[in-house]
């Protein structure tokens, strides 16, 4: 009756195992690193990256503890150096960016000091890391920056406005006046049947699920529907924050947070970084593109561009005429083509369209070249050739680009192609910086509320409820151990609310035992048997402890959908909590209490403190019975 199979020890095993492996990296803590990343976006960080490093190093007689090659939630790659102390670190950093960066004025790779976990080698082989911490608890500084949202649909106002007008006049069709009006393009024309023959002409080629058309009287009233208006709202705000991740990963920012914030608002946080105007210029980093035909008659007309990621210093040389500019792209993806070749697909504005389309036409049989520039830290802009393919044969406002030896690097050129520019203006509505010293402060503080709580709670139950109330602490134990596993394992980002969360966890697991023991207790006082009890106790109360634990999560999840910021911080670890402290006060006590009395064959009493009878118990409770009294 009181007994576990097998199996369920096992679960509990292999749960205090995983818990400990991911939970004691925390506590070796992190030591120094230095970061080398990509400075460039035409630059790729790869494995091989790792093995120059460790090259440079070997010659150059520097010890260091640890080299690491990894990747980022982006699939933007990164190297590491562990080391130990301070001058160590400096000195690295030093001696890898003159080796990686021999032209100071256009560094390729980006070097930052960092921290890496100070666990042995084979916990972070399994993916065992400290927990991260959050500005609050570390330092850094905060960015809250707001979307220009109406920018963006203006923008889209502008490329339907010219894409309506150049396909008119593919038929013939001349408006007699074009002009915005708020959120709509107004089109003029010299008769009605003229504007009717527009309007047919536009929802055939661009169809009519998102944009609204008015006719009235000689004019034509087009806008974007809701639908369509919002599409253009995420896909700004999703490509804004896919940008901003690139721009801080590449400057070497450690665990930068990057998120939505509501509708138009974005989050930055960088943990680690106390130079807010270091942290502006990267927020402020920009990118174009243009392309440009190969110029393979007279070199004077052409110019000379570096090819990206040439090793051997391979060039390119092309016109000095720009066929398009970045603005043209609509949408770039990365995909398997119909012979199972990598490429990438490419979406042009309507205007756009046109003039590639024309283009092409021309130039079937030479090369076009994709060329990117980005602003270097002397302030002058420099281009690179990110592609350079053959025109095979006309093509518009969609076509795909060949020559990705592998879906990654179709992919890459993509995001490329995506990120040349924000597809909406971004302005700082909120900043703020916050000290090491500070973080330092909060992270004694916060731990010392969990180890006085811890203590507190642990010497309430062990002197109330005895033997029971050991299991309980053991439990409370677990419950700790396993969530602050799960944390780390999973990557959450530890904050002060989370600190609070933990804390509200502790006493809602321990709440959970006590009501078993006092569920325990009423049935010994109604006259069960201890082992009776301690079944009775476990099965009746989960109903209880499932109930409110389950109405406790429903506000959880309303936080963690509704709230953003420190209260989503808060709901994450909360939402976890409530899981771990499910799993401990029920499954993992009870294991304890089976271990302890169940193999007892015939249990006389247990030990879970004084269990009050009433005054006239005497009269109620059977002299049978007498036995099944507590061990005091």
């Amino acid at each position: 009756m009181n007994r576990y199979p097998l199996w369920k020890y096992v679960v509990i095993g292999v749960a205090l195992l995983l818990g400990l492996l991911y939970t004691v990296p925390t506590f070796f803590g992190t030591t120094q690193a230095v970061q080398v990343s990509a400075a460039k976006a035409t630059i790729k960080v790869e494995a091989d990256v790792k093995d120059k490093i460790a090259q440079v190093l070997k010659t150059q007689n520097i010890p260091y503890t640890g080299l690491y090659f990894e990747k980022t939630a982006q699939g933007l790659g990164t190297v590491k150096v562990r080391v130990n102390g301070v001058d160590a670190q400096a000195k690295v950093k030093d001696v890898l960016n003159t080796a990686l960066n021999p032209d100071a004025n256009a560094p390729a790779y980006t070097l930052a000091y960092s921290t890496v976990s100070a666990a042995p080698d084979w916990m972070s082989a399994l993916g065992a890391k400290p927990v991260s911490l959050g500005l609050d608890l570390r330092g850094g500084v905060h960015f809250l920056l707001e979307v220009k949202m109406s920018e963006a649909v203006q923008k889209k106002l502008d490329a339907m406005q010219t894409g309506f007008v150049a396909g008119l006049k593919d038929k013939k069709i001349t408006p007699t006046a074009t002009e915005k009006s708020g959120e709509q393009i107004v089109l003029s024309f010299d008769s009605p049947t003229t504007m009717e023959q527009a309007r047919s002409v536009i929802a055939s080629e661009q169809g009519a699920l998102s944009y609204t058309m008015e006719p009235a009287g000689n004019q034509l009233k087009i806008g974007l529907t809701e639908q369509a208006i919002n599409e253009v709202k995420n896909q700004a705000i999703k490509q804004n924050i896919e940008i901003l991740h690139n721009r801080v990963n590449a400057m070497g920012a450690s665990e930068p947070i990057v998120q939505q914030q509501g509708f138009d608002r974005i989050v930055v946080e960088l943990p680690g970084e106390s130079d807010p105007a270091r942290a502006k210029s990267l927020i402020g980093r920009t990118a174009t593109l243009e392309v440009r035909l190969e110029e393979t008659t007279n070199p004077l007309n052409g110019i000379e561009f570096n090819m990206a990621g040439s090793e051997g210093g391979g060039k390119a040389l092309l016109k000095k005429q720009v066929v398009i500019t970045g603005d043209a792209f609509a949408q770039a993806r990365g995909e398997m083509g119909q012979e199972g070749r990598p490429q990438v697909s490419v979406g042009l504005k309507p205007e756009s369209g046109k003039i590639m389309r024309q283009t092409t036409h021309d130039n079937i049989g030479k090369k076009m070249g994709i060329v990117m520039y980005e602003q270097q830290p002397d302030g002058k802009s420099r281009g690179e050739v990110i592609s350079l393919a053959t025109i095979q044969g006309e093509f518009g406002d969609s076509f795909q680009i060949t020559g990705a030896k592998t879906l990654q690097e179709a992919e890459d050129l993509a995001l490329l192609l995506r990120s040349g520019a924000l597809a909406a203006p971004m302005t700082i509505t909120q900043e703020s910086t916050v000290g090491p010293s500070l973080g330092e402060e909060n992270i004694k503080k916060g731990l010392k509320s969990l180890v006085y709580g811890f203590a507190a709670v642990s010497i309430f139950m062990l002197i109330y409820y005895r033997v029971f109330g050991l299991f309980s602490v053991l439990a409370l134990g677990v419950n700790l151990l396993l969530l602050v596993g799960i944390l780390a394992a999973i990557g959450v980002t530890m904050t002060l609310p989370g600190i609070a969360a933990v804390a509200l966890t502790l006493g809602m697991a321990i709440d959970s035992n006590v009501l078993i023991n006092e569920r325990i207790r009423e049935e010994l006082r109604n006259g069960q048997p201890p082992s009776m009890a301690m079944h009775l106790g476990y099965e009746r109360a989960f109903a209880t402890i499932l109930d409110s634990n389950i109405t406790t999560l429903i506000a959880g999840v309303a936080l963690l959908i509704f709230g953003s910021g420190p209260i989503r911080g808060f709901a994450i670890v909360h939402c976890f909590g409530i899981a771990t402290s499910m799993f401990s006060a029920v499954f993992v006590a009870r294991g304890f209490s089976n271990l302890w009395y169940g193999r007892r064959q015939r249990l006389q009493s247990i030990s879970i403190g004084q269990i009050w009878r009433g005054a006239d118990a005497h009269q109620t409770i059977p002299a049978t019975n007498n036995t099944n009294t507590a061990e005091k």
